[in-house]
């Protein structure tokens, strides 16, 4: 249901209920007054009936400012260039047409294996978003209250010198980097070696916030922190289980390919304590209690274990640990307690068990609704048991499909600034940097200079999700020299951030305040934004930096299902806007590491200016990752790939056959976009994994198995795989420990290698082994998997609860349930800072805030808008579809309230915040709960922030942050943030 009027000609009876014209009778209108898709659209700047010949005029002229291009109607120069949508990470593909440099119009890629021709509405008004009107158009600094142009050398000059002057005064941990999934992989990669030769671990992206608690949780289950299969792979699946995903709305082309499943027979299951546009489409939908899905997992488990539905072989060759989850669920999760946990009747738990046990292959799909809690890592890997239990696990059509959320979160997490690791999972180690130096052509010693100190190099940076209590929190308490000084916001939104009322005044304390951004975010208005007068540093510095966006750029990017894929520069960067890699080149200059940072890259010229070669980037990738196989995608093969999408199965996503034109390449066997892990140098030919650990194929086909990341046995159990489970064609026909030189001797296979490729793999294994010859005598010669083959662990003994324990959220509505399912005790220094678990729940408890926040908060996505929602608000195609912030509230709690369906509420929290929005009565939730969207700013506590924002760079719809009223609470492994359960009131305003 879309909360706005569509039409000036509806029917009265339709105008009058809806919320939007309660809202204009009472002149209460956040953005704009509810209006028809003609005075929208005339409010916009746009003119009616938008055609390119009316909306292009301005931008023909930016064209022409930025390339000199000739416009006329004899001399058109019109091109097509193929790139990726920049919103969720589905991966859909779009040809932009080109006219004398100018984005006139644009087409889905029919061909496209994943996107099959669609787009949903974000797609479909991608133009918008790279020649958009509101983007901020050149570097700005906050002066007196308001934002005033400046050069890029005076923005770059300055802000360097702040940097120095901190790193000076409270070395180079005082600075925080806040990077980006939305650079591509590249960009992500930079930023990362950027930071590094900073000095810092201080650095981190969306992932922490969205789906770091999966990486964490999956990765210690079998081996690797992603999406085992694929969107397409589902059309295999027999029965579908979403749980806490809205695909509908958050990735609406991927349900092109369960709507095909549906076709074939494919049931349907959604569990969400909303009823949502997927559940609209289930067979079976389950309301659960928010927080509560390790109850209802294991409930599933204990009716599989029953009935002895599970896979017995399965779970003896290839799992550890299941016996004495399967001990623990049934004397725990009986279906008695199971309905107390969560609210579903032992009737239903049973129906969709037997749904799971009677239709394999299965799949699981999970979001942002299991992830962000204070046990999501728990929740994870209750969803891994699962499948595990079932057998579903390394089978096409099975799996876990964990869909991600932004367009290269999934890179960005592979390869990117991440607080713990370096590019590829590597971790700080010592011989993890050794191994990057080399790849880097530095001096390991130089690097270790960087930092304050040798052990600030091995040490655990803070994660985006608690940057304001490096600011805020008691310096005696942070595991640094220094309290957070600088803080660079490089294309991160912060009301997708919680505790928003501590962020500002974080915001107000910092020395130095960097944002860059295509769009200004609601970063730049909460700066300039007054706030108390006791937190403002009268010495802080605000710039604004604009950045390229994706469009204006080339480079790769990789879907949810890990395959990457290419994009070409569709348009020259506009006004003053630079690319993310030239700024951080530039920087470095400023820095004086630019030498270091660039020395493996060729340097283009862009605007006169050099620029780092995406290409040469990704090559370094592939000379450096081969944890994770980011080895065997280079430039060509991608490019390859995108130009010839009609060669690859929607189905598989394998080529039967075909050539590219141009190169003679070869796409047989290859699956699209070479999913990682593509393990090898290029010229191996790997052709990338399209489902993980499947045993029925050779290695050298995608075929696997689990990770032998564990060691070899525990307790006296064995941790590897038994005899029978190995790949396709394998050499070694049991389980087997992760390849190094000293094994590779030891099976008489060092002879296998080259001469050059010995000297290079001596004293390494699979993982540094610059030749990268470890990993093909392993696979290519012997079809052995170069990481191992071991058995997922159902118990993961190095995480706080290593069977997954429910435990209640640390503000809640039922002190029946915290008092019989408590949260953690306290933790010290964890990720550099003090993390409070039970001291909150307990005084929520004793204070009896649910009495006077009754209400569970929840919050999740919309179809329209993506992320932070800066850019998709700035689009006025988008911005039409939904024009106000709301609040989803039941029939029955809004009756007991005096609330009517449109009417505006005040919707308070234990912070303090209170909201002002509308209220969109209707029973898609629970009379225990409302949902909000989190995709909406620029409104702050009733009050509108326009005259914060750099002048005309607002977004045209603005709205409250739910993220404003978001409570304290962090995962214990990951310090990811809670956002689905929390607490709330509301009242009538």
């Amino acid at each position: 249901m879309l909360l706005t009027k569509k039409s000036a000609h509806a029917p009265h009876s339709a105008s009058t209920s809806s919320p939007f014209v309660h809202s204009l009778r009472r002149g209460l209108s956040q953005a704009l007054p509810t209006m028809d898709r003609r005075a929208f659209l005339r409010r916009s700047g746009l003119g009616v009936g938008v055609g390119i010949a009316a909306s292009q005029l301005t931008l023909v002229k930016k064209s022409q400012a930025a390339e000199g291009a000739k416009v006329g109607l004899g001399d058109s120069k019109i091109e097509v260039r193929r790139t990726v949508c920049t919103h969720c990470s589905v991966g859909c593909a779009v040809d932009a047409v080109v006219e004398n440099g100018v984005w006139v119009r644009q087409e889905p890629v029919f061909d496209s294996p994943i996107n099959l021709g669609a787009h949903c509405a974000k797609g479909a008004a991608l133009r918008e978003h790279g020649h958009g009107e509101y983007r901020l158009r050149y570097p700005m600094k906050l002066v007196n209250g308001k934002y005033e142009r400046i050069s890029w050398d005076t923005a770059l000059t300055e802000i360097s010198a702040k940097m120095l002057e901190l790193r000076k005064a409270s070395g180079p941990d005082s600075v925080y980097f806040i990077g980006s999934s939305k650079h591509n992989n590249e960009q992500a990669y930079l930023l990362r070696k950027f930071v590094s030769f900073w000095g810092s671990n201080n650095c981190d992206h969306q992932a922490r916030i969205c789906h770091s608690t999966t990486v964490a949780g999956v990765a210690n289950t079998w081996g690797y922190g992603a999406m085992t299969n694929s969107y397409n792979d589902m059309q295999n699946s027999k029965v579908a289980l979403y749980i806490g995903s809205n695909a509908a709305e958050a990735h609406p082309v991927s349900m092109l390919h369960m709507l095909h499943a549906k076709e074939t027979g494919c049931k349907m299951i959604v569990v969400d304590p909303r009823f949502t546009r997927t559940a609209a489409k289930a067979d079976e939908y389950v309301r659960i209690r928010s927080g509560t899905d390790i109850p209802f997992l294991f409930g599933l488990v204990y009716h599989i274990f029953k009935n002895g539905w599970e896979d017995k072989k399965y779970i003896h060759d290839r799992v550890y640990g299941m016996e004495k989850v399967r001990d623990e669920v049934m004397a725990k999760w009986t279906p008695d307690k199971v309905e107390e946990a969560c609210g579903v009747k032992e009737e239903q738990m049973f129906k969709v068990a037997k749904m799971l046990a009677d239709s394999r292959p299965g799949t699981i799909v999970w979001c942002m609704g299991q992830t962000q809690h204070t046990i999501g890592n728990a929740m994870v890997r209750a969803s891994c048991i699962l499948q595990l239990a079932l057998g579903n696990v390394g089978k096409s059509g099975g799996g876990t499909n964990i869909f991600r959320g932004h367009d290269n979160v999934q890179g960005a997490t592979d390869v990117g600034p991440n607080p713990d690791s370096l590019p590829g999972y590597y971790g700080l180690a010592e011989g993890a940097w050794k191994h990057f130096a080399n790849v880097w052509g530095v001096d390991f010693e130089w690097i270790k200079k960087q930092y304050a100190t040798p052990a600030m190099m091995t040490k655990n940076g803070i994660t985006v999700s608690r940057w304001i209590d490096g600011v805020l929190e008691n310096n005696e308490l942070i595991d640094q020299d220094s309290n957070l000084r600088g803080v660079f916001y490089w294309g991160h939104a912060p009301n997708s951030q919680t505790r928003g009322l501590e962020m500002k005044r974080a915001m107000d304390k910092l020395d130095l305040l960097v944002v860059v951004d295509p769009y200004p975010s609601a970063t730049a208005a909460m700066a300039a934004m007054p706030g108390k007068p006791e937190d403002l540093n009268p010495n802080r510095a605000v710039y604004l930096l604009p950045a390229a966006t994706q469009f204006e750029t080339s480079g790769s990017c990789t879907a949810s299902n890990r395959s990457l894929q290419w994009r070409e520069k569709v348009i020259e960067p506009l006004w003053e806007s630079r690319s993310d890699h030239m700024i951080m080149y530039q920087l470095a200059q400023k820095l004086g590491f630019d030498k270091e940072l660039v020395k493996n890259y060729k340097m283009q010229k862009v605007k006169g200016m050099d620029e780092p070669m995406v290409e040469d980037i990704l090559r370094e990738i592939n000379r450096s990752v081969w944890t994770i196989g980011y080895t065997g995608q280079s430039p060509e093969r991608l490019k390859a790939h995108m130009k010839n999408m009609h060669v690859f199965d929607v189905k598989t996503l394998k080529a039967k056959g075909g050539k590219d034109k141009e190169t003679g390449y070869d796409f047989a066997g290859d699956y699209f976009g070479l999913p990682w892990p593509c393990y090898g140098t290029p010229e191996l030919k790997h052709p990338g994994t399209s489902n993980l650990y499947d045993t029925s194929k050779h290695v050298m086909d995608g075929g696997g198995n689990f990770r032998a990341n564990f060691g070899v046995e525990r307790n006296g159990e064995n941790l590897l795989a038994e005899d029978g489970s190995h790949s396709l064609g394998a050499d070694i026909t049991t389980g087997y420990p992760e390849f190094d030189h000293v094994l590779l001797k030891k099976l008489g296979w060092w002879d296998d290698l080259t001469d050059a490729e010995k000297k290079a793999a001596e004293g390494k294994n699979w993982k540094t082994d610059p030749s990268g010859g470890i990993i093909r005598v392993a696979m290519k010669v012997h079809g052995c998997h170069p990481f191992g083959n071991a058995k997922a662990r159902a118990v993961v003994w190095n995480f706080p609860d290593p069977i997954p324990q429910h435990r209640e959220p640390l503000y809640g509505t039922r002190p029946d349930m915290i008092a019989k399912y408590p949260t953690h005790e306290d933790k010290k220094a964890f990720w550099r800072l003090p993390t409070l678990y039970k001291t909150v729940q307990d005084k929520n408890m004793a204070d009896k805030v649910y009495e006077k926040f009754p209400l569970i908060l929840t919050s999740g996505r919309l179809v329209e808008y993506e992320g932070g929602g800066e850019e998709t608000r700035s689009n006025p195609w988008l911005a039409e579809l939904q024009q106000e912030a709301f609040v989803e509230i039941n029939p029955k709690t809004a009756a007991d309230r005096g609330i009517r369906n449109g009417s505006r509420v005040w919707l308070s929290s234990p912070t303090g915040a209170r909201l002002n929005v509308q209220a969109l009565v209707t029973e898609r939730v629970a009379p225990d709960t409302v949902w909000m969207p989190f995709h909406f700013s620029g409104r702050w506590q009733g009050a509108d922030m326009l005259a914060y924002y750099p002048k005309g760079a607002a977004p045209v719809v603005r709205g409250e942050a739910v993220n404003t009223a978001t409570t304290y609470g962090y995962d214990s492994v990951t310090m990811m943030q809670e956002t689905k359960t929390t607490i709330c009131n509301v009242e009538a305003a």
